[in-house]
This record gives C-alpha cells, sequence and structure tokens, in this order.
C-alpha cells in the first residue's frame, strides 16, 4: 500500500491517485522492483485537491485520517510505504521526516510502515531518483523478507473485494 499527500490538478479530474507525472514515475519505481500498479493499492491522506494546490492543513488531515485508517484496516496490508512528508507524519508521527527517515521503517502493530520521498520530488530535484530507486529495493528487501516470513501469502493478495469497492471512493 502507498499514501501520498493528496490529489493534483490530473488526479482530482480523474478521481484517481498518482495520474501525473509523479505517477508515471511511480509506476517506473514499482516495476524496477518486478511489481505492477495492479499489485498495490494506492490512496492518500486527503482525499480532495486543497485550494490552489497548497498543502493540507492539520485539520484537513485530521477530517480525513479516519478514512485512511480505515482503508489501511480493509486492505490489511504488510507494508505501507509513506510518500513524502505529509503521509509520514499521518502515519508514523510529527518527529518523522522524509528527509531525515526516508528508507527507514518501523512496525506499528503488524503492519511495517516504510517512508519515502514523494516521487514528485524527484521531479524537482533529479538528485532524489537514485535515493527512490534505492528506498525501493529496501522495499523489496522487506517484501521477500515478509515472503520468506509468510510463504503461504500470496505475492500479490488481491483482495479484490475491498479494492474495488475502495478504489471507487478515492
Amino acid at each position: 500500500m502507498f499514501v501520498g499527500e493528496g490529489p493534483g490538478q490530473n488526479e482530482d479530474e480523474q478521481g484517481r491517485p498518482f495520474v501525473g507525472a509523479a505517477g508515471k514515475f511511480l509506476t517506473e519505481l514499482l516495476e524496477s522492483i518486478g511489481l505492477k500498479r495492479s499489485d498495490v493499492f494506492i490512496t492518500n491522506i486527503v482525499k480532495c485537491r486543497p485550494p490552489n494546490n497548497r498543502a493540507p492543513r492539520k485539520s484537513e488531515i485530521e477530517a480525513c485520517n479516519p478514512y485512511l485508517q480505515s482503508q489501511i484496516r480493509l486492505i490489511n496490508p504488510r507494508i505501507v510505504c509513506a510518500l513524502g512528508t505529509p503521509a509520514i507524519t499521518t502515519l508514523m508521527g510529527d518527529e518523522y521526516s522524509a528527509s531525515r527517515f526516508h528508507g527507514k521503517h518501523l512496525t506499528k502493530g503488524e503492519v511495517t510502515i516504510l517512508s519515502m520521498y514523494h516521487p514528485a520530488a524527484a521531479l524537482y530535484d533529479a538528485s532524489l531518483k537514485e535515493t527512490l530507486l534505492h528506498d525501493f529495493k529496501i522495499l523489496k528487501q522487506l517484501l521477500e523478507k515478509e515472503d520468506t516470513l509468510n510463504p503461504s501469502t500470496p505475492k500479490s493478495a488481491d483482495p479484490s473485494g475491498a479494492k474495488q469497492t475502495l478504489e471507487k471512493w478515492v
């Protein structure tokens, strides 16, 4: 499961997360570790684009958080990748940020949360592309470790009923 900040203009118009340039780069990052977009669930901490594409306010994040937590509960992912500082602080706590904690993970309950830069950051700062590629290799290692610990878990578990239902609302 991947959690970003919020929909941009393209995402807001199409009603789907990560369909713009950052989404294209996210697809490339997934493919670099042998995953397809259909293997993962992608969402955001806020569900509507803030006016003038500004950063979401704390009150907006708090208003959307119960919905995000319901998505996490329904999808029941083994690993949640928090993309960018707003998603990282929402899922991990205010003391965490992309610049200080990218590529590192912690476990909350039975879910591993891996922090990463948002793919859009690499579109503005090309030096972050290699950083993101490296962090995706860490994700691959975590997934392989999970597969070793839980060999009966399908590699690309498709909770299709829940996934299709949630995609209608994201």
